[in-house]
Protein backbone atom coordinates (compact mmCIF):
# COMPACT_ATOMS: atom_id res chain seq x y z
CA UNK A 1 0.00 0.00 0.00
CA UNK A 2 2.72 2.22 0.44
CA UNK A 3 4.36 1.80 -2.75
CA UNK A 4 1.07 2.68 -4.11
CA UNK A 5 0.76 5.58 -2.36
CA UNK A 6 3.94 6.68 -3.26
CA UNK A 7 3.33 5.74 -7.01
CA UNK A 8 0.25 8.14 -6.73
CA UNK A 9 1.71 11.42 -6.53
CA UNK A 10 -0.72 13.44 -8.61
CA UNK A 11 1.57 16.25 -8.97
CA UNK A 12 4.73 15.21 -10.01
CA UNK A 13 3.31 12.96 -12.50
CA UNK A 14 1.04 15.64 -14.12
CA UNK A 15 4.14 17.42 -14.11
CA UNK A 16 6.03 14.60 -15.85
CA UNK A 17 3.26 13.75 -18.37
CA UNK A 18 3.58 17.79 -18.91
CA UNK A 19 7.02 17.63 -20.38
CA UNK A 20 7.15 15.20 -22.07
CA UNK A 21 3.79 16.74 -23.82
CA UNK A 22 5.38 19.98 -24.62
CA UNK A 23 7.71 19.29 -26.95
CA UNK A 24 4.70 17.95 -29.07
CA UNK A 25 2.99 20.94 -28.67
CA UNK A 26 5.85 22.94 -29.27
CA UNK A 27 6.85 21.16 -32.82
CA UNK A 28 2.86 20.90 -33.95
CA UNK A 29 2.24 24.44 -32.77
CA UNK A 30 4.91 25.45 -35.08
CA UNK A 31 3.66 23.13 -38.14
CA UNK A 32 0.45 24.81 -37.78
CA UNK A 33 1.52 28.13 -37.17
CA UNK A 34 3.39 28.03 -40.30
CA UNK A 35 0.72 26.42 -42.06
CA UNK A 36 -1.87 28.97 -41.27
CA UNK A 37 0.42 32.22 -41.64
CA UNK A 38 1.14 31.39 -45.02
CA UNK A 39 -2.54 30.88 -46.03
CA UNK A 40 -3.34 27.11 -45.13
CA UNK A 41 -6.31 25.93 -43.55
CA UNK A 42 -6.78 21.98 -41.52
CA UNK A 43 -8.42 19.93 -43.60
CA UNK A 44 -10.38 16.96 -41.85
CA UNK A 45 -8.97 14.30 -44.09
CA UNK A 46 -5.55 15.27 -47.10
CA UNK A 47 -7.32 13.94 -50.02
CA UNK A 48 -4.11 13.18 -52.78
CA UNK A 49 -4.38 16.00 -55.10
CA UNK A 50 -6.85 17.88 -53.02
CA UNK A 51 -4.62 20.19 -50.99
CA UNK A 52 -1.27 22.27 -50.99
CA UNK A 53 1.98 22.56 -49.21
CA UNK A 54 0.73 24.92 -46.50
CA UNK A 55 -2.48 23.32 -46.06
CA UNK A 56 -0.62 19.73 -45.25
CA UNK A 57 1.60 21.77 -42.65
CA UNK A 58 -2.29 22.84 -41.11
CA UNK A 59 -3.51 19.60 -40.77
CA UNK A 60 -0.27 17.86 -39.69
CA UNK A 61 0.01 20.46 -37.14
CA UNK A 62 -3.85 20.28 -36.04
CA UNK A 63 -3.98 16.44 -36.06
CA UNK A 64 -1.16 16.62 -33.63
CA UNK A 65 -2.99 19.24 -31.20
CA UNK A 66 -5.94 17.38 -31.72
CA UNK A 67 -4.29 14.42 -29.68
CA UNK A 68 -3.30 16.15 -26.47
CA UNK A 69 -5.88 14.47 -24.29
CA UNK A 70 -3.73 11.21 -25.58
CA UNK A 71 -0.71 12.20 -25.14
CA UNK A 72 -1.28 13.76 -21.77
CA UNK A 73 -3.18 10.40 -20.60
CA UNK A 74 -0.02 8.15 -22.11
CA UNK A 75 2.48 10.21 -20.32
CA UNK A 76 0.85 10.15 -17.13
CA UNK A 77 0.07 6.54 -17.09
CA UNK A 78 4.16 5.92 -18.10
CA UNK A 79 5.23 8.02 -15.09
CA UNK A 80 2.85 6.25 -12.83
CA UNK A 81 3.62 2.46 -13.98
CA UNK A 82 6.46 2.51 -16.44
CA UNK A 83 6.33 0.88 -20.07
CA UNK A 84 3.41 -1.31 -18.86
CA UNK A 85 1.39 1.77 -18.50
CA UNK A 86 2.03 3.38 -22.18
CA UNK A 87 -0.89 0.78 -23.64
CA UNK A 88 -3.45 1.95 -20.97
CA UNK A 89 -3.10 5.16 -21.46
CA UNK A 90 -2.84 5.53 -24.73
CA UNK A 91 -6.12 3.64 -24.94
CA UNK A 92 -7.90 5.34 -22.18
CA UNK A 93 -6.78 8.55 -23.76
CA UNK A 94 -8.08 7.52 -26.69
CA UNK A 95 -11.23 6.97 -25.11
CA UNK A 96 -11.26 10.25 -23.68
CA UNK A 97 -11.11 11.88 -27.35
CA UNK A 98 -13.53 10.01 -28.58
CA UNK A 99 -16.60 10.69 -26.38
CA UNK A 100 -15.67 14.38 -25.90
CA UNK A 101 -14.35 14.13 -22.26
CA UNK A 102 -11.47 16.49 -23.77
CA UNK A 103 -8.19 17.28 -21.78
CA UNK A 104 -9.84 16.74 -18.36
CA UNK A 105 -10.79 13.25 -19.43
CA UNK A 106 -7.20 12.56 -20.53
CA UNK A 107 -5.69 13.51 -17.23
CA UNK A 108 -7.99 11.42 -15.41
CA UNK A 109 -7.82 8.75 -17.72
CA UNK A 110 -3.92 8.56 -17.55
CA UNK A 111 -4.47 8.51 -13.56
CA UNK A 112 -6.92 5.55 -13.93
CA UNK A 113 -4.88 3.61 -16.50
CA UNK A 114 -1.28 4.18 -15.14
CA UNK A 115 -3.07 2.93 -11.21
CA UNK A 116 -5.21 -0.05 -12.71
CA UNK A 117 -1.44 -0.92 -14.59
CA UNK A 118 0.46 -0.58 -10.34
CA UNK A 119 -2.50 -2.35 -9.20
CA UNK A 120 -2.11 -5.95 -11.81
CA UNK A 121 1.43 -5.88 -11.56
CA UNK A 122 0.84 -6.01 -7.63
CA UNK A 123 -2.09 -8.49 -7.49
CA UNK A 124 -2.27 -10.60 -10.22
CA UNK A 125 -0.33 -13.58 -10.56
CA UNK A 126 0.52 -16.14 -13.01
CA UNK A 127 2.70 -18.96 -13.70
CA UNK A 128 6.57 -18.78 -14.28
CA UNK A 129 6.13 -19.38 -18.18
CA UNK A 130 3.71 -16.46 -18.45
CA UNK A 131 5.62 -14.14 -16.58
CA UNK A 132 7.52 -12.74 -19.93
CA UNK A 133 4.40 -11.91 -20.92
CA UNK A 134 2.84 -9.74 -17.76
CA UNK A 135 5.14 -6.47 -18.97
CA UNK A 136 3.61 -7.10 -23.15
CA UNK A 137 0.11 -8.34 -22.96
CA UNK A 138 -1.07 -9.17 -19.69
CA UNK A 139 -0.75 -6.01 -17.97
CA UNK A 140 -1.68 -3.59 -21.22
CA UNK A 141 -5.06 -5.75 -22.15
CA UNK A 142 -6.41 -5.69 -18.51
CA UNK A 143 -5.51 -2.15 -17.62
CA UNK A 144 -6.88 -0.79 -21.08
CA UNK A 145 -9.57 -2.90 -20.89
CA UNK A 146 -10.74 -1.53 -17.37
CA UNK A 147 -9.30 1.80 -17.35
CA UNK A 148 -11.09 2.27 -21.20
CA UNK A 149 -14.32 0.90 -20.15
CA UNK A 150 -14.10 2.70 -16.98
CA UNK A 151 -13.84 6.48 -18.90
CA UNK A 152 -16.16 5.29 -21.68
CA UNK A 153 -19.06 4.37 -19.18
CA UNK A 154 -18.57 6.21 -15.73
CA UNK A 155 -15.76 8.63 -15.91
CA UNK A 156 -16.45 10.50 -18.96
CA UNK A 157 -19.93 11.67 -18.80
CA UNK A 158 -19.48 13.85 -15.36
CA UNK A 159 -15.85 15.19 -17.04
CA UNK A 160 -17.81 16.07 -20.25
CA UNK A 161 -20.19 17.96 -18.28
CA UNK A 162 -17.92 19.60 -15.66
CA UNK A 163 -15.84 20.58 -18.91
CA UNK A 164 -19.00 22.31 -20.20
CA UNK A 165 -19.81 24.03 -17.38
CA UNK A 166 -16.38 25.57 -17.53
CA UNK A 167 -16.59 26.46 -20.32
CA UNK A 168 -19.77 28.40 -20.45
CA UNK A 169 -18.98 30.01 -17.41
CA UNK A 170 -15.71 31.85 -18.81
CA UNK A 171 -17.63 32.39 -22.00
CA UNK A 172 -20.29 34.28 -20.08
CA UNK A 173 -17.15 36.78 -17.90
CA UNK A 174 -17.54 40.42 -18.76
CA UNK A 175 -14.66 42.69 -19.20
CA UNK A 176 -13.89 43.23 -15.56
CA UNK A 177 -13.70 39.34 -15.01
CA UNK A 178 -11.59 38.79 -18.25
CA UNK A 179 -9.72 41.42 -16.71
CA UNK A 180 -9.04 39.46 -13.65
CA UNK A 181 -8.61 36.24 -15.36
CA UNK A 182 -6.27 37.52 -17.56
CA UNK A 183 -4.03 39.08 -15.03
CA UNK A 184 -4.13 36.65 -13.08
CA UNK A 185 -3.05 33.90 -15.89
CA UNK A 186 -0.29 36.69 -16.86
CA UNK A 187 1.31 36.32 -13.58
CA UNK A 188 1.07 33.13 -12.82
CA UNK A 189 2.42 31.89 -16.02
CA UNK A 190 5.50 33.50 -15.89
CA UNK A 191 6.65 33.72 -12.01
CA UNK A 192 8.58 30.42 -12.45
CA UNK A 193 9.57 30.98 -15.96
CA UNK A 194 8.86 27.70 -17.37
CA UNK A 195 8.61 25.86 -14.17
CA UNK A 196 5.85 23.71 -12.30
CA UNK A 197 3.51 27.21 -11.84
CA UNK A 198 3.45 27.52 -15.60
CA UNK A 199 3.49 24.04 -16.77
CA UNK A 200 0.14 23.86 -14.44
CA UNK A 201 -1.73 26.57 -15.86
CA UNK A 202 -0.54 25.10 -19.45
CA UNK A 203 -2.61 22.28 -18.98
CA UNK A 204 -5.46 24.32 -17.51
CA UNK A 205 -5.60 26.83 -20.21
CA UNK A 206 -4.82 23.80 -22.93
CA UNK A 207 -8.28 21.88 -21.50
CA UNK A 208 -10.12 25.54 -22.19
CA UNK A 209 -8.79 25.35 -25.80
CA UNK A 210 -9.81 22.15 -26.16
CA UNK A 211 -13.14 23.50 -25.89
CA UNK A 212 -12.68 26.63 -27.99
CA UNK A 213 -11.70 28.94 -25.44
CA UNK A 214 -8.60 29.97 -27.08
CA UNK A 215 -7.98 33.59 -25.06
CA UNK A 216 -6.48 32.02 -21.64
CA UNK A 217 -3.79 29.58 -23.84
CA UNK A 218 -3.38 32.65 -25.70
CA UNK A 219 -2.60 35.35 -22.97
CA UNK A 220 0.11 32.47 -21.14
CA UNK A 221 2.17 32.24 -24.56
CA UNK A 222 2.20 35.77 -25.64
CA UNK A 223 3.71 36.23 -21.68
CA UNK A 224 6.03 34.29 -22.49
CA UNK A 225 7.01 35.50 -25.98
CA UNK A 226 7.45 39.46 -24.43
CA UNK A 227 9.40 39.03 -21.19
CA UNK A 228 12.35 37.81 -22.59
CA UNK A 229 12.19 40.74 -25.25
CA UNK A 230 11.08 43.14 -22.61
CA UNK A 231 14.13 42.19 -20.40
CA UNK A 232 15.88 43.53 -24.04
CA UNK A 233 14.07 46.60 -24.05
CA UNK A 234 14.58 46.90 -20.32
CA UNK A 235 18.73 47.66 -21.68
CA UNK A 236 17.68 50.22 -23.82
CA UNK A 237 15.58 52.23 -21.66
CA UNK A 238 18.21 52.08 -18.91
CA UNK A 239 20.73 53.73 -21.27
CA UNK A 240 18.04 56.57 -21.47
CA UNK A 241 17.86 56.80 -17.69
CA UNK A 242 21.80 56.73 -17.71
CA UNK A 243 21.90 53.10 -15.90
CA UNK A 244 24.23 50.20 -15.99
CA UNK A 245 21.60 47.40 -15.38
CA UNK A 246 23.46 44.63 -17.04
CA UNK A 247 26.50 43.21 -16.73
CA UNK A 248 28.96 42.23 -19.98
CA UNK A 249 28.12 38.57 -19.79
CA UNK A 250 24.39 39.29 -19.53
CA UNK A 251 24.76 41.51 -22.33
CA UNK A 252 25.66 38.52 -24.24
CA UNK A 253 23.16 36.37 -22.95
CA UNK A 254 20.44 38.99 -23.97
CA UNK A 255 21.70 38.57 -27.74
CA UNK A 256 20.11 35.07 -27.81
CA UNK A 257 17.35 35.13 -25.15
CA UNK A 258 15.53 37.85 -27.14
CA UNK A 259 15.40 35.55 -30.50
CA UNK A 260 14.58 32.85 -28.16
CA UNK A 261 11.78 34.66 -26.81
CA UNK A 262 10.48 36.44 -30.25
CA UNK A 263 9.75 32.39 -30.73
CA UNK A 264 8.17 31.69 -27.51
CA UNK A 265 10.92 30.27 -25.26
CA UNK A 266 11.34 32.18 -22.44
CA UNK A 267 14.03 30.21 -20.76
CA UNK A 268 16.29 31.65 -22.50
CA UNK A 269 16.11 34.64 -19.51
CA UNK A 270 16.64 32.38 -16.29
CA UNK A 271 20.41 33.45 -16.55
CA UNK A 272 19.44 37.53 -16.24
CA UNK A 273 16.60 36.46 -13.74
CA UNK A 274 18.87 34.03 -11.63
CA UNK A 275 21.35 37.38 -10.75
CA UNK A 276 18.48 39.77 -9.48
CA UNK A 277 15.86 36.76 -8.84
CA UNK A 278 13.40 39.16 -6.74
CA UNK A 279 13.88 42.54 -9.16
CA UNK A 280 13.29 39.91 -12.19
CA UNK A 281 10.24 38.04 -10.86
CA UNK A 282 8.63 41.58 -9.75
CA UNK A 283 9.03 43.21 -13.62
CA UNK A 284 8.40 39.69 -15.52
CA UNK A 285 4.96 39.42 -12.72
CA UNK A 286 4.09 42.77 -13.43
CA UNK A 287 4.24 42.69 -17.07
CA UNK A 288 2.49 39.65 -17.58
CA UNK A 289 0.24 40.95 -15.33
CA UNK A 290 -0.64 43.63 -17.86
CA UNK A 291 -0.13 41.15 -21.06
CA UNK A 292 -2.27 38.68 -19.75
CA UNK A 293 -5.19 41.05 -19.07
CA UNK A 294 -5.09 43.19 -22.42
CA UNK A 295 -5.08 39.77 -23.92
CA UNK A 296 -8.20 38.56 -22.60
CA UNK A 297 -10.19 42.09 -22.37
CA UNK A 298 -9.17 42.88 -26.27
CA UNK A 299 -9.86 39.53 -27.27
CA UNK A 300 -7.04 38.09 -28.83
CA UNK A 301 -7.20 34.48 -29.74
CA UNK A 302 -4.83 32.41 -31.45
CA UNK A 303 -6.29 29.02 -32.53
CA UNK A 304 -2.45 27.29 -31.96
CA UNK A 305 -0.95 27.29 -28.17
CA UNK A 306 2.67 27.63 -29.26
CA UNK A 307 4.62 30.02 -31.93
CA UNK A 308 5.20 33.26 -30.70
CA UNK A 309 5.04 36.23 -33.37
CA UNK A 310 3.84 33.15 -35.37
CA UNK A 311 0.66 32.96 -33.78
CA UNK A 312 -0.37 36.40 -34.79
CA UNK A 313 -1.60 35.48 -38.33
CA UNK A 314 -3.95 32.74 -36.38
CA UNK A 315 -6.08 35.17 -34.68
CA UNK A 316 -9.31 36.34 -35.53
CA UNK A 317 -7.67 39.76 -34.35
CA UNK A 318 -4.17 40.18 -34.80
CA UNK A 319 -3.56 43.78 -34.04
CA UNK A 320 -4.91 42.13 -30.54
CA UNK A 321 -2.26 40.24 -30.43
CA UNK A 322 0.49 42.76 -31.61
CA UNK A 323 -0.97 45.32 -28.70
CA UNK A 324 -1.03 42.59 -25.97
CA UNK A 325 2.31 41.96 -26.91
CA UNK A 326 4.20 45.20 -27.43
CA UNK A 327 2.07 46.17 -23.68
CA UNK A 328 3.91 43.19 -21.75
CA UNK A 329 7.03 43.97 -23.40
CA UNK A 330 6.90 48.06 -22.41
CA UNK A 331 5.84 47.51 -19.13
CA UNK A 332 8.20 44.61 -18.76
CA UNK A 333 11.30 46.58 -19.46
CA UNK A 334 10.42 49.74 -17.71
CA UNK A 335 9.66 48.14 -14.12
CA UNK A 336 12.97 46.44 -14.48
CA UNK A 337 14.76 49.26 -15.78
CA UNK A 338 13.61 51.24 -13.22
CA UNK A 339 13.98 48.73 -10.07
CA UNK A 340 17.21 47.07 -11.06
CA UNK A 341 19.85 48.83 -9.49
CA UNK A 342 23.41 49.82 -11.17
CA UNK A 343 25.76 47.11 -11.63
CA UNK A 344 30.01 47.36 -10.98
CA UNK A 345 31.85 48.14 -15.01
CA UNK A 346 34.65 46.27 -16.00
CA UNK A 347 37.39 48.35 -17.85
CA UNK A 348 39.68 46.94 -20.45
CA UNK A 349 42.40 45.66 -18.26
CA UNK A 350 40.13 43.85 -16.32
CA UNK A 351 39.27 45.89 -13.00
CA UNK A 352 36.45 46.79 -11.78
CA UNK A 353 35.44 50.48 -12.13
CA UNK A 354 32.01 51.45 -9.39
CA UNK A 355 29.76 53.71 -11.34
CA UNK A 356 29.82 57.03 -9.81
CA UNK A 357 26.81 59.30 -9.85
CA UNK A 358 26.96 63.08 -9.73
CA UNK A 359 25.99 62.94 -6.28
CA UNK A 360 29.29 61.38 -5.44
CA UNK A 361 31.93 63.84 -6.67
CA UNK A 362 33.05 66.93 -4.66
CA UNK A 363 32.99 70.17 -5.62
CA UNK A 364 35.65 72.08 -4.44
Amino acid sequence: MKELTKKMNLKEHLLTAISYMIPIVCGAGFIIAIGMALGGKAQDALVIGNFNFWQALATMGGKALGMLPVIISTGIAFSIAGKPGIAPGFVTGLAANTIGAGFIGGIVGGYIAGLFAVLIMQHVKVPNWAKGLMPTLIIPFLASLLSGLIMIYIIGTPVAWFTGWLTDLLKGLGSTSNLIFGAAIGVLSIVDFGGPINKTVFAFVLTLQAQGINGPVTALQLVNTATPIGFGLAFLIAKMLKKNIYTQEEVETLKSAVPMGVVNIVEGSIPIVMNDLVRGIVAAAIGGMCGGATTLVLGADATVPFGGFLMLPTMSQPLAGLASLLVNIFVTGLVYAIIKKDVKVEKANGNVEEDISLDDLEIN
